[in-house]
């Protein structure tokens, strides 16, 4: 029964009653990292340095050397990737058990408000009107945070970065350990530079959304794309990082399954 289970997903997968969503944007020396203040050690941006080329360090083969931060385009933040999430079993890329990185999609839709104000954050209140629409985000769902942010062009108008620091939209610290606790999420995903607003190095506690979801174990994507091509509710969303051995996080590929 499961084979048959299996096979009905591929079919529906080639007659297009289901189709692949690419969340992810693409990796490469002109990804956008995040800024962080001179005391800060920074990550590095990408860069791809040719091994071979069908030439005389290898004339039948072409591969390259990566180098990067473990948090650079689309990418995966693990618990331990915060303070608070550090003594956590369980918590780095290489042990967390792979059926978590798979689940639903709820995808909120705050474009709207975000194009008026790009300090926009989520609240309780505005993920409990969602659910009288959509219904109970279920335990084990990905929180997909839908602003349209991805559609800026350039690295200044992504990180939007102003004389007293970042602005972009994100989630209130309520909300964030709402999400966590009360309605138990894998973890949630935003189209900004990081799972936190802009200004969240001035909230109680600094960077509220990084400090709740990982203290309770849940996950964070960054720097998705392609929201827009996903229905509030119906999606499932794949996001695996990279096993690498004590990771923080890793660059992935995100897809999403969706009628």
């Amino acid at each position: 029964m499961q084979t048959s289970l299996l096979m009905q997903l591929l079919q529906a997968l080639d007659d297009g009653q289901l189709k692949v969503v690419d969340l992810t944007t693409p990796l490469g020396p002109d990804t956008v990292v995040i800024d962080l203040p001179p005391i800060f050690a920074s990550s590095p941006g990408v860069t791809i340095t040719k091994i071979s080329r069908y030439d005389s360090d290898g004339p039948g083969w072409y591969w390259n050397t990566i180098n990067m931060g473990e948090h650079t385009g689309t990418h995966f933040d693990a618990p331990v990737h915060w303070i608070t999430g550090k003594d956590l079993p369980q918590n780095t890329t290489d042990k967390i058990p792979p059926r978590k990185f798979i689940g639903p999609a709820c995808v909120i839709d705050v474009s709207g408000d975000v194009s008026l104000f790009e300090d926009f954050l989520l609240t309780i209140e505005r993920v409990e009107a969602w659910e009288a629409s959509y219904g109970k985000v279920p335990a084990g769902a990905w929180v997909l945070l839908r602003t349209d942010w991805s559609k800026r062009k350039g690295r200044d108008a992504f990180l939007n970065v102003r004389e007293d620091g970042a602005h972009s939209p994100g989630f209130h610290r309520t909300c964030s350990e709402w999400l966590a606790k009360e309605r138990d999420v894998l973890g949630v995903g935003v189209e900004t530079v990081g799972t936190d607003a802009g200004q969240a190095g001035t909230f109680d506690p600094p960077f509220p959304n990084h400090h709740f979801m990982h203290m309770n174990g849940k996950f964070g994507l960054a720097s998705l794309v392609n929201l827009d091509q996903l229905p509030p509710t119906g999606a499932i969303v794949i996001a695996a990082p990279l096993k690498l051995v004590d990771g923080s996080g890793s660059p992935l590929r995100v897809l999403a399954i969706t009628p």
